[in-house]
């Protein structure tokens, strides 16, 4: 049950955000093995005046339309991740035409015990959602 938090700038359309979201999802259903209904993306549009990044960080241009993309899972091995966020800018820039100069990504993991949703069941064998396919290699963590 990954919870999904995007922040960017006022004056996005529904439909960039949609196609936000489905950037995002496709990556994590393709990356993390999660069920295709295992969706849960909020958006925080802000004013330019509460984003404050400066212009070039890393020595690139940050545009207007940076997004910054909090990443709420459970344990998962670090080739994962790499998998995962590099999906994430792959997918951004196919649906979304968001440049990879863009992204700001961060995970953040927790363990297994601190999600609940109702109707979700988790396999204790391998602490993750029964309806997992595949679970990934190591530490057993739902999420």
């Amino acid at each position: 049950m990954p919870l999904i938090t995007i922040t960017l700038r006022q004056g996005t359309t529904p439909e960039h955000r949609r196609l936000v979201s489905a950037a995002v999802h496709q990556s994590m259903v393709d990356v993390l093995k999660i069920p295709q209904d295992d969706q849960f993306h909020v958006f925080h549009e802000v004013t330019s005046d509460n984003l404050v990044i400066q212009p070039v960080v890393f020595g690139l241009r940050r545009g207007p339309r940076t997004l910054f993309i909090q990443l709420s899972f459970n344990q998962r091995p670090a080739e994962q991740k790499a998998e995962l966020f590099r999906s994430i800018v792959d997918n951004l820039r196919l649906y979304a035409d968001v440049p990879e100069e863009d992204v700001m990504l961060v995970a953040f993991e927790t363990a297994r015990e601190n999600w609940w949703a109702a109707g979700r069941v988790v396999d204790p064998a391998t602490g993750y959602d029964e309806r997992m396919t595949e679970v990934p290699a190591g530490p057993a963590a739902a999420g």
